[in-house]
């Protein structure tokens, strides 16, 4: 069985966020599946979705301060600098992260590790709402 939704997140402040629960929230289809996968994509390019550590906040301020550094807002060699100087850096922290994430689905609920959360990395200061489509698939 396929089952597919639309979330809609509202717009956050520059960093890494998690949206765990929000996600499992919108499928409520999740306890029908014994065994399957949920993808997760995010329809826009400076913004970017990963999993990792979800107790520490320390870890999504150290990823915020990394990424920061590794792709610094204003490079004076970016030409793309139309929509502002965190609108270059955005797009490609958004290509290094990534725009989906797939997941295992296991006896109705997302196989997430005890210490895994689903973190929307939002790349730009002045953020819009962002749009999820969430696809579950399985038996």
């Amino acid at each position: 069985m396929w089952f597919q939704h639309t979330l809609t997140l509202p717009p956050k402040r520059r960093g890494f966020h998690l949206v765990t629960r929000e996600i499992v929230d919108a499928v409520p289809e999740f306890a029908q599946v014994r065994v399957g996968l949920l993808h997760v994509w995010i329809q826009h390019t400076s913004a970017s979705l990963t999993v990792n550590e979800n107790a520490s906040p320390d870890v999504r301020r150290d990823f915020e301060r990394y990424f920061d550094h590794a792709v610094p807002d204003g490079w004076p060699e970016f030409e793309h600098t139309l929509e502002g100087r965190d609108d270059m850096p955005a797009h490609i922290k958004a290509s290094v992260l990534g725009p989906s994430l797939t997941l295992p689905v296991s006896a109705g609920r997302l196989a997430l590790g005890t210490w895994q959360g689903i973190y929307l990395c939002e790349h730009r200061d002045r953020a819009s709402a962002r749009r999820l489509v969430l696809t579950l698939q399985g038996d």
